[in-house]
C-alpha cells in the first residue's frame, strides 16, 4: 500500500579461468624432448632437469586460482572498512521516542547545529509535538480506514468503525474478527479495506504480531517485518506509522512527496530529489530525521503547498 498522495543476495564470485594448459599440450612437449634424447647421448643426465622445469609450470598455474582469490577477499574487507555507513556497527540504535521528556529539545538543538539551512526553517516554526498514545493495533486499523481518503471522509468512517467498536479502547483484534464485511461496509469501509483489518486482527490472535513486539523492534526490523507481514502497508504507511504512533526519531519517509518537495525548496534544487539523493541530502539529520522529516512539511504548509496528510 502506497501513500495517498504522489509521492529495504548473496554475489556469486566469478569462478577463476580455467588456466590450466590443454591436456595434449604437455604430452607432446616430452615427446619432442624424447626425441632429442638419442642425438646427444652425452647430455642424458641432464635431462630429467630440464623435464622437471617443463612440468612445473601447470603446478605453478593451480595455486593462481587461490592467488587471486585472496586479494579479492582482502579489498572487500578494505572497502567495507572505508564505507562506515554501511557497518552495522555505525547504524544509529534506536534512540529514546521522541515523546521521551528533552528528546524534542535535543533533536532541535542537534538539527539547527547540523544544517544551517534547516536552523532558518526551525526559527519560523513551533517545535513538533509527538504525544499521541494511541496502542499499535489501533494505529495500525486507523492508518488503514485513512488510506486514499481526504482528511475529513477518514475522519468521519474512523469515527463510524470506533464507535461499532464501542470506543477506542474497543478496537482489539477480537472485536475488529466479529465485525462481518456488510457492517463495515455501512460505515464506509470497502471491501478490500476489511480484508486489512481481518489480516492484522487475524496476525494479532495467532502471536505473530503484538503491540509489544512492534515497539520493542529496531527500526529496520520493524521496517521488513511490516512490510512484509501486512497486508496493504506500503513503506509510505509503514514510515507514517513509526513516526507518528510509534515516536520512532530516525524515520526519513523517503516516498513521501511533502518531505521531498521540502528538502528540494530547502536546498534550491532544480527538481525533486529522488529517494537516494534525498538519503545523502538528508544524512546530516541523524539520529533525529523524523524531526526533519516534520520541518519540511511544516516548510511546505508554509510555502502554500500540502504536507501529504502527515498529521500537524
Amino acid at each position: 500500500m502506497e501513500q495517498p498522495h504522489p509521492q529495504p543476495p548473496l554475489n556469486q564470485q566469478p569462478s577463476p579461468p580455467n588456466s590450466q594448459p590443454p591436456p595434449e599440450e604437455q604430452p607432446s612437449l616430452t615427446s619432442s624432448i624424447s626425441q632429442l634424447t638419442p642425438s646427444n647421448p652425452s647430455k642424458i643426465s641432464i635431462r630429467p632437469q630440464k623435464i622437471r622445469k617443463l612440468s612445473s609450470p601447470p603446478t605453478t598455474v593451480q595455486l593462481k586460482p587461490q592467488s587471486t582469490t585472496t586479494p579479492t577477499l582482502t579489498t572487500a574487507t578494505k572497502n567495507r572498512r572505508r564505507n562506515p555507513s554501511r557497518s552495522p556497527l555505525n547504524i544509529p540504535k534506536v534512540n529514546k521516542p521522541l515523546s521521551t521528556p528533552g528528546e524534542i529539545s535535543a533533536a532541535i538543538n542537534h538539527l539547527r547545529s547540523a544544517d544551517p539551512l534547516l536552523a532558518d526553517v526551525i526559527d519560523n516554526h513551533p517545535p513538533p509535538s509527538f504525544d499521541s498514545n494511541q496502542p499499535p493495533f489501533l494505529a495500525l486499523t486507523k492508518s488503514i480506514l485513512y488510506y486514499q481518503l481526504e482528511y475529513k471522509a477518514g475522519t468521519s468512517t474512523y469515527t463510524r468503525f470506533v464507535n461499532l467498536c464501542g470506543g477506542e479502547n474497543g478496537v482489539v483484534p477480537e472485536t475488529v474478527l466479529s465485525l462481518n464485511t456488510q457492517q463495515l461496509k455501512q460505515i464506509g469501509v470497502s471491501g478490500r479495506k476489511a480484508s486489512y483489518l481481518y489480516d492484522i486482527a487475524n496476525k494479532y490472535n495467532s502471536g505473530i504480531l503484538s503491540d509489544e513486539l512492534l515497539v520493542k523492534m529496531d527500526d529496520d526490523r520493524l521496517l521488513f517485518m511490516t512490510l512484509s507481514m501486512i497486508k496493504g502497508f506500503g513503506s509510505w504507511s509503514v514510515h507514517m506509522f513509526m513516526i507518528f504512533s510509534l515516536h520512532r526519531p530516525d524515520v526519513l519517509p523517503v516516498s513521501d512527496l511533502g518531505v521531498r518537495k521540502g528538502v528540494q525548496l530547502l536546498n534550491m534544487l532544480d527538481e525533486l530529489p529522488r529517494p537516494s539523493q534525498l538519503e545523502e541530502l538528508c544524512g546530516k539529520w541523524r539520529p533525529y530525521r523524523s524531526v526533519g522529516a516534520w520541518y519540511m512539511w511544516r516548510f511546505v504548509e508554509g510555502k502554500g503547498g500540502s504536507g501529504n496528510g502527515a498529521p500537524v
